[in-house]
């Protein structure tokens, strides 16, 4: 008699090691937890026979975005397809081989989609929908989250140890296609369904974010540290929102406090920890606030990275770093490679670094030169399609802030005044930053002044 999994499916372990090591992963990496790879260790000492655990090992090594980690997922690939040589591979295993085969191949939304066609037969594979979510985050693709999710929603009826974690990503897609209310709504239900989904809670930070309710923000954060205080370096990621909060209030001595002591407390190299980093020293820096030395740091680690070509998202920061550092050949070594990249047109994040990638970062160097007129330019070109470099609307607004201080800078109030109000529209709220340039610009276009070129 075959053995059942924590959503009810047939998996081929036999050890009650390997079952709860099994489980213990999907909970582990639905919650976004520090454990994840302790306990896939596990499965793979407990059932090396066991396909999906090599397929999760390559796809958790490519979410990482490091270019010396795409072996390990080579490796598991081989190992993967030796297993289901050997064994055999039911409909489940074979679309999470071919899923990490299609990430491997620079195809993420086609990786993506097979998820989805696998959860025409597995519904409830809260695993598979989590993996298709992190592909889909990555490509920006916020729709895409939506419909994969919604699809499935009704299997989650908090019944299962998993469905909350699907009300938590449910949350975010809803909040990253606009629909804050029910957003929230559903982020607060998936943290009365299991207390310790930290994108579930994330998902209503957003919320917070998007409708300028910062002291909210702070509030729902501060008072739930417990949610995400098992997390891996997420745990970073929402320190980061809180930082975003004190920053709309004005508490720059707090953000930087927290900057120094939460969001760098590591000294990492992970993308997503250098992201935020380097995203709030530029947007403290927009505010006219001295930094000191924190590029420093960033830039180091970021020249480090400049061959990666993971994801653009990753790029950019890494861009936003090297100019905060000033490291003017590892700049132009990035840029290089992200046209070698678009020109080589061989996957869907070189396309992504054809347009809007080499667009984007071309406008941050000319930004940080100070040539206001060529950055505006070229990031007003990027601009349409920024969304396809991934990420989340609160993380991708630094480069919306940019585009915005570059016009200004350049003289172009009218476009400078109608960006800050799509900008509001968006948002569904007026925070600190609109409120502030709307202000400014109201002078400006009264009475123009002599600004730089």
């Amino acid at each position: 008699m075959a053995a059942t999994d924590l959503y009810g499916y047939d998996v081929s372990l036999e050890s009650a090691a390997a079952k709860e090591s099994w489980r213990n992963l999907n909970l582990a990496f639905l919650s976004h937890g520090a454990s994840t790879a302790d306990h896939l260790g596990a499965l793979l000492k407990a059932a090396p026979a066991f396909a999906i655990a090599e397929a999760c090992r390559g796809l958790f090594s490519l979410l990482l975005g490091r270019r010396e980690l795409i072996a390990t997922a080579q490796e598991a690939l081989a190992k993967a397809k030796e297993i289901t040589a050997s064994h055999g591979g039911d409909v489940r295993t074979n679309a999470y081989i071919a899923a990490l085969e299609a990430y491997l191949a620079g195809q993420l939304a086609k990786s993506a989609a097979i998820f989805d066609t696998l959860l025409e037969t597995h519904p409830r594979d809260a695993m598979a929908i989590k993996l298709g979510h992190a592909i889909k985050f990555i490509l920006g693709d916020a729709l895409g989250m939506r419909t994969s999710l919604e699809a499935v929603m009704p299997q989650f009826r908090g019944t299962n140890a998993t469905d909350g974690y699907m009300h938590g990503c449910y949350a975010f897609a809803l909040e990253e296609t606009g629909d804050q209310r029910a957003a929230e709504i559903a982020g607060k239900h998936a943290l009365d369904l299991v207390s310790d989904d930290a994108w579930g809670l994330h998902a209503v930070a957003h919320v917070y974010d998007m409708t300028a309710r910062a002291r909210d923000g702070v509030t729902w954060l501060e008072s739930r540290t417990d949610a995400w205080a098992h997390c891996n370096n997420f745990r970073y990621h929402v320190y980061w929102h809180l930082a975003l909060f004190y920053l709309d209030t004005g508490a720059h001595d707090e953000v930087l406090r927290l900057y120094d002591m939460e969001i760098r407390q590591d000294k990492t190299d992970d993308y997503r920890d250098i992201s935020n980093a380097a995203s709030l020293l530029s947007r403290l820096e927009i505010e006219g606030v001295d930094v000191g030395a924190r590029w420093e740091e960033l830039a180091a680690l970021s020249e480090h990275r400049v061959d990666d070509g993971c994801a653009v998202f990753a790029d950019l920061h890494y861009m936003l770093s090297l100019l905060g550092g000033e490291r003017k050949a590892a700049t132009e070594q990035l840029l290089h490679r992200m046209r070698r990249d678009a020109n080589r047109n061989d996957g869907d994040m070189d396309r992504v670094a054809d347009h809007p990638g080499l667009n984007a970062a071309s406008g941050l160097v000319a930004f940080r030169d100070g040539n206001y007129t060529n950055a505006f330019a070229n990031l007003s070109a990027a601009r349409p399609a920024m969304q396809t470099v991934g990420g989340s609307h609160a993380q991708r607004d630094v480069f919306e802030r940019i585009t915005i201080e570059a016009a200004i800078r350049a003289g172009a109030f009218e476009e400078a005044r109608t960006l800050v109000d799509e900008r509001a529209a968006k948002r569904g709220g007026v925070d600190g930053y609109t409120a502030s340039r709307g202000t400014l610009l109201d002078g400006l276009l009264t009475t123009p002044v002599a600004v730089a070129s």
